[in-house]
């Protein structure tokens, strides 16, 4: 499989499995397409493994194939591998932050309570979500580890998180440490916090690196949405219209974010 084949089948996984950030490497210039398409393949694949066999070691090998990938110990024989090495030697990716994606994910694996807290599920945001956005911003020429990128990829991460529940629940997991509407709300209102406070320290991401923020569009309407109707979660009721889901995306994408 050449180079433009493997993005392209990048690509196609992505728009499958995570529309949102589809339609926001879309919003990109077309020239750093490919490198974050490379990502979030990636990264869907990593957010699979926990779910694609009832096998824990199984999900476990799967894990550790990534790990072993990233860090130079196992042949490129995925083929969503060689696009995202180069773009790990192009843009001198952290590894580091690639571990932590992989790492977050372990959490998952054979049980149906994967947090005993608020504080734990904050945490499984800031190493998956969060640390995938700093690395998107890092792949178009951004620093590492940006501090205020990170929080506001955790408060993505919570939103999504948020339309997942419906979903986990009906899979038998027991997804949120407290599922009452008013611990839900409470939550949503630190997302919003989050995304508050990262907002100044945004202002450093370089205008190159800028259009990776384009995948967070909807953090803020969904988790204002929870804020004041924590109910709608159950019921899968969050989320726009999809004129107003596009619409807000060309809207920050035309004011550069």
């Amino acid at each position: 499989m050449n180079n433009d084949d493997a993005i392209s089948a990048c690509a196609a996984h992505v728009e499958r499995g995570d529309p949102d950030r589809f339609l926001a490497v879309m919003a990109a210039p077309p020239p750093e397409r490919a490198g974050l398409f490379a990502l979030y393949a990636f990264n869907l694949e990593v957010a699979r493994a926990p779910w694609v066999t009832q096998e824990s070691i199984l999900s476990q090998m799967r894990l550790q194939f990534w790990r072993d990938l990233v860090q130079r110990e196992a042949p490129p024989s995925h083929e969503f591998a060689p696009p995202l090495m180069a773009l790990v030697d192009e843009r001198h990716l952290d590894i580091n932050e690639l571990l932590r994606v992989i790492d977050a994910r372990e959490v998952e694996i054979g049980t149906k309570t994967p947090f005993a807290d608020h504080a734990a599920l904050w945490r499984y945001f800031e190493d998956g979500a969060g640390a995938l956005l700093g690395l998107a911003v890092q792949a178009l020429g951004g620093p590492s580890a940006h501090h205020d990128v990170v929080a506001l990829g955790s408060a993505q991460g919570l939103a999504n998180y948020l339309l997942a529940i419906p979903a986990l629940e009906e899979a038998g997991r027991h997804p949120l440490p407290d599922g009452r509407p008013e611990a839900i709300a409470t939550l949503a209102v630190e997302g919003l916090a989050r995304m508050d406070a990262a907002r100044l320290g945004l202002r450093n991401v370089p205008k190159s690196a800028r259009p990776a923020l384009l995948a967070t569009w909807r953090t803020r309407a969904i988790l204002t949405q929870a804020a004041k109707a924590p109910e709608r979660v159950a019921q899968g009721a969050l989320g726009q219209s999809e004129f107003a889901r596009r619409g807000s995306l060309l809207w920050r994408a035309f004011w550069g974010v």
